[in-house]
């Protein structure tokens, strides 16, 4: 099974939230901030091995290890279905299903469904030298390769964590984030996760987010 070879990752709003995705992590509660003291926190919590070959700062490709409890490949269809217990890990990416459809077309581009039988979907994806941890829930997450474009649907809500401190937040019923243009969308809807059925956003003052970085960098003994 290929990997796509463009580098997933994303900053905030002005080119916001997750460029990755394939895979999904079952529901954690929204109020609770992930810890960003480990870039591979969640990957050890789900007991899962840390991705190998390659790293994110040479740029080369990043390995992409994937535990479940079954897998079926399809090689007409070209297609994987990854199910039970399902952990993903790239990099300082980790991801967990009940649920992960991958499939790749004739041009080698791959698209992958997550969902898991309760709770919501979440992919989470750390910067450790920024202390931020971004993370995006919702009841499915479906990735286009071709794209390059990730999209959380239904009861979608998207939370950057600085020290641990949730700093802005998107809701609503669908929110869509573009790579190759650094955009994103997002939809209100009976299924939003704002009051109404609206999209909801919270931005934090930058001077905030900076204070966080000062603090976790005192308290790491950074310069």
């Amino acid at each position: 099974m290929t990997t796509t070879r463009r580098h997933l990752s994303a900053p905030w709003f002005s080119a916001p939230l997750l460029a990755l995705l394939m895979a999904a992590v079952q529901a954690q509660p929204a109020q609770t901030p992930p810890s960003s003291a480990s870039p591979n926190t969640a990957a050890a919590q789900g007991a899962a091995p840390q991705a190998g070959g390659g790293s994110e700062e040479s740029g080369e490709e990043l390995d992409t290890v994937i535990l479940s409890d079954s897998l079926h490949y399809d090689d007409v269809k070209k297609e994987s279905t990854f199910t039970g217990n399902v952990i993903m890990t790239r990099g300082t990416m980790t991801l967990k299903a009940d649920t992960l459809v991958m499939r790749e077309d004739a041009e080698g581009f791959q698209f992958g469904t997550a969902t898991v039988d309760k709770g919501r979907v979440v992919v989470r994806q750390e910067t450790p030298e920024e202390f931020k941890v971004v993370e995006a829930q919702g009841l499915r997450a479906e990735y286009d390769g071709k794209t390059e474009q990730i999209e959380m649907i239904g009861q979608a809500v998207v939370t950057r964590y600085i020290c641990g401190k949730p700093m802005d937040t998107i809701v609503g019923e669908r929110v869509k984030y573009n790579q190759n243009n650094d955009t994103y969308q997002a939809f209100g809807g009976p299924q939003s996760a704002a009051r109404g059925g609206r999209v909801r956003s919270v931005a934090t003052p930058a001077a905030r987010a900076d204070a966080a970085i000062a603090e976790c960098r005192q308290q790491s003994g950074q310069n």
